[in-house]
């Protein structure tokens, strides 16, 4: 790491997915791998996580944690974790917790100076809500961070990738590119609705995620927006 660059301007991203079970945290893990190859140290961020086994552990913060190079409290990588595995607002009025913004953005502002690149990972879609009065969208815009659009290929993702672009677009956030993810192998006419959301998103296509390849392959497929 070097720590002579201002964390403030180290390169970090705020990753959103059209809707839940699209591959936010798998292509969280490809990009962090993409940048550990071009040799900068780079962490995960899971600021609020649904659903723990026996021991407590988060499938997703685990994930993330692997693909990191560098290691950290994990109250820094995943300040909100709750035991069920459910919408999180719900998660969190049962456990009796107030998700807070302000406690998530001091944990990310932490955890930015520990590596020369920081990945934040949403949480569901990108207007899931924490709470009674913030969402999602209310995180990314706490965080302001440049966005990255992981569309899940399936059928539906023209108007997932349509609709969420659109919002963020109309949060005011930075976006810097979208990567495909094919979640559904046998999906119909993969090209064709490819080649529709790259001709009507104007943001860059960073990539294409294959099904079944690892993180550390998928890595390879990615264009960093650095």
């Amino acid at each position: 790491m070097n720590a002579t660059i201002d964390p403030a301007r180290r390169p970090a991203w705020f990753i959103v997915g059209t809707d839940t079970g699209v591959g936010k945290t798998f292509v969280s893990c490809a990009l962090l791998h993409a940048l550990r190859q071009r040799g900068l140290s780079a962490i995960g961020m899971k600021p609020v996580a649904s659903g723990t086994d026996d021991a407590g552990n988060n499938e997703d913060v685990d994930a993330l944690a692997a693909a990191s190079s560098v290691e950290a409290p994990r109250a820094l990588r995943n300040p909100y974790c709750f035991a069920p595995a459910i919408a999180p607002h719900i998660a969190a009025a049962e456990a009796g917790v107030d998700i807070e913004l302000e406690r998530i953005v001091a944990a990310f502002n932490e955890l930015r100076t520990l590596a020369d690149a920081t990945l934040v990972e949403g949480v569901g879609g990108f207007l899931v809500p924490l709470g009674d009065e913030i969402d999602g969208a209310n995180l990314a815009v706490a965080l302001d961070l440049r966005v990255i659009l992981v569309v899940g290929m399936r059928l539906g993702c023209i108007n997932h990738a349509l609709l969420t672009h659109e919002v963020l677009s109309a949060r005011g956030l930075r976006i810097s590119g979208w990567v495909a993810n094919r979640i559904d192998a046998e999906m119909p006419r993969f090209t064709e609705n490819l080649q529709t959301i790259a001709r009507l998103l104007p943001t860059p296509l960073l990539g294409i995620v294959e099904h079944g390849v690892t993180p550390q392959a998928a890595a390879a497929a990615l264009t960093l927006p650095l």
